[in-house]
């Protein structure tokens, strides 16, 4: 039954014998001249008891009562509901089950409480039916911790921020004391990461204030809230992460320090004016789980053996090529901590300086000091290195620099931005780097995509159509069995869990350098690369969706991003 034509409270109740035809009359007229509640007209005049109006939701219409004195109220829950929407429609969010908000309602039948609360929240919404006196009290209760803040040392101890907020000012901390955000931004990165999000967005707009996570590469809002309390969130996230209140106007970049569950997590702030007022990033990482090992980066055994070869090398440029969000610093790391031994001297220069490695010498750009990574990496050359990362390659100066201090004999590792490997030689050709300097430096080029990874507890097969055939560059007569998540639980009804990378590895022999140095074009050295057993980026993927581990849907998203512009 559409829920528009769902009989009303009134009706069921008079179906069910619990009252006459007069009583009802009567407690509609009533209702007519004051608009209150039907449920609690017939209450206050005891024509029913709350009982009654339990059994008849219960009972006829499947609607399970919840007793909340008892009940075990998820915190977080209370975030996707306004304490104003929850007071008008006398209900408390409870719970938040595989994307569905479960809502307590003293009137569950209210299809506009129920449709403002999907608007708000961006949620579907399940109601279960609590008394009006419970959910008063848990609505006191609940939303207090947007009115009531503890001291500064009490949410260090619960979250993990006790060292910033030591070092703060006493106006700092007095400001994060008075902040009915702090609370609030808290169980947001604490959502954030029960999830393994990788960014947590916090954007303003006229009316409302939207919360999205990046899960798997992908962005999925995960609340609403009032507009007004933006501010305070801006103010106290400035102060957390040592930013200037003041500035409003300007981007600002920062960073602290939380652990959950024993873990710590290094959060990267950035906060940019928009026409509704400052939106903020925050990038989180793991700082345990941040360096993984080679093995565990997705590369095919033929891949991980180029992979390992590239790194035996002692002099020479090699480079992590791909968009943004690809995962070139993950593989950057895993490489670095795959070389780092007693005997060499490793220093990195980045912006910003994402994971301390032991034993390796970390340098921060500093801009505002002027110090940039062509400043930096000059002054690196001087401290005798055996092996420098560039956290990227971003201008002609670095470039030039990093590529004279391969050919002078050490191994320099760094990013770039390039759709694969091929196009990365002709990027550095592109600004302003020699074409012989570029043949004789470059020791390998790794170009690489992140794909989100099958859910493994709702995979299932299907044999591919005659449309998918020809993407992959089947026959039509042949029968292939393809692999795709059906949605779960454990996935969060998305059929995807995790990311994979897939990867191009480009080695150079002397035909290859030769080719570089007299000038050839794109097409041709990528046409020889591939002719010596360069598997390219898309062969690899094509590998993972025969193979179960990704879709054919990844496969052509990976295609489309990897498409060159004219």
């Amino acid at each position: 039954m559409n829920k528009r034509n769902r009989k009303r409270l009134g009706d069921l109740l008079l179906e069910g014998g619990l009252i006459s035809k007069e009583q009802l009359d009567e407690a509609l007229e009533i209702q007519k001249k004051t608009g209150e509640k039907l449920g609690q007209i017939l209450l206050n005049h005891d024509y029913v008891t709350q009982q009654d109006i339990i059994k008849v939701l219960e009972f006829q219409l499947g609607i399970p009562h919840v007793e909340l004195e008892t009940y075990d109220i998820d915190p977080s829950a209370c975030m996707f509901v306004s304490e104003s929407l929850a007071k008008r429609y006398d209900l408390i969010p409870i719970q938040i089950d595989n994307g569905v908000l479960i809502v307590a309602m003293s009137d569950p039948l209210n299809v506009f409480a129920i449709d403002d609360i999907k608007m708000f929240s961006g949620m579907e919404v399940r109601p279960v039916l609590a008394t009006l006196k419970d959910i008063n009290k848990a609505i006191d209760k609940y939303y207090s911790v947007w009115k009531d803040m503890e001291s500064v040392d009490e949410l260090g101890i619960e979250y993990g921020l006790v060292n910033i907020a030591n070092n703060l000012d006493d106006e700092a901390s007095e400001e994060i004391n008075n902040s009915p955000a702090v609370k609030l931004l808290n169980s947001i990165i604490e959502q954030a990461i029960s999830i393994n999000a990788s960014d947590i967005h916090i954007e303003p707009f006229e009316q409302y204030i939207k919360v999205r996570f990046r899960v798997d590469g992908q962005l999925v809002e995960a609340m609403r809230a009032e507009i007004e309390i933006m501010p305070s969130i801006v103010t106290s996230m400035k102060i957390i992460s040592g930013l200037s209140i003041g500035k409003k106007r300007l981007p600002q970049d920062g960073r602290f320090l939380v652990t959950v569950n024993d873990s710590e997590y290094d959060l990267r702030v950035s906060i940019l004016p928009t026409v509704y007022g400052e939106k903020i990033v925050i990038r989180i990482t793991n700082k345990k789980n941040f360096v993984i090992s080679k093995e565990a980066l997705g590369f095919s055994r033929e891949d991980l053996l180029k992979f390992d070869s590239i790194l035996k090398k002692t002099n020479g440029i090699i480079l992590i090529a791909g968009p943004t969000g690809s995962g070139k610093t993950t593989t950057l790391y895993s490489a670095i901590s795959e070389m780092n031994k007693p005997d060499l001297n490793i220093v990195t220069i980045e912006d910003p300086v994402e994971y301390l490695i032991d034993g390796v010498n970390h340098v921060q750009v500093n801009a505002d000091a002027g110090l940039s990574f062509a400043v930096g990496l000059r002054s690196i050359l001087k401290q005798d290195p055996n092996i420098i990362m560039i956290g990227e390659i971003r201008d002609i100066e670095t470039a030039e620099i990093a590529v004279k201090a391969a050919i002078t004999g050490h191994l320099v590792l760094s990013t770039i931005h390039t759709n694969d490997a091929p196009e990365t030689v002709f990027r550095l050709i592109d600004m302003g780097i020699e074409p012989f300097m570029v043949a004789s430096s470059v020791a390998g080029v790794i170009a690489q995509r992140l794909v989100k990874k099958i859910c493994p507890n709702c995979s299932y097969k299907y044999k591919a159509s005659e449309e998918d055939l020809q993407v992959l560059g089947f026959k039509s007569s042949e029968e292939i069995m393809l692999y795709r998540g059906k949605g779960c639980t454990v996935c969060n009804k998305t059929g995807y869990k995790g990311r994979i990378g897939v990867y191009e590895i480009m080695t150079l022999n002397k035909f290859h350098r030769e080719l570089i140095n007299k000038g050839c074009s794109e097409d041709v050295l990528r046409n020889e690369l591939i002719k010596s057993d360069m598997v390219t980026l898309m062969e690899n993927v094509k590998r993972c969706v025969l193979e179960g581990s990704t879709t054919l849907s990844e496969m052509i998203r990976i295609s489309h991003s990897n498409t060159k512009e004219g």
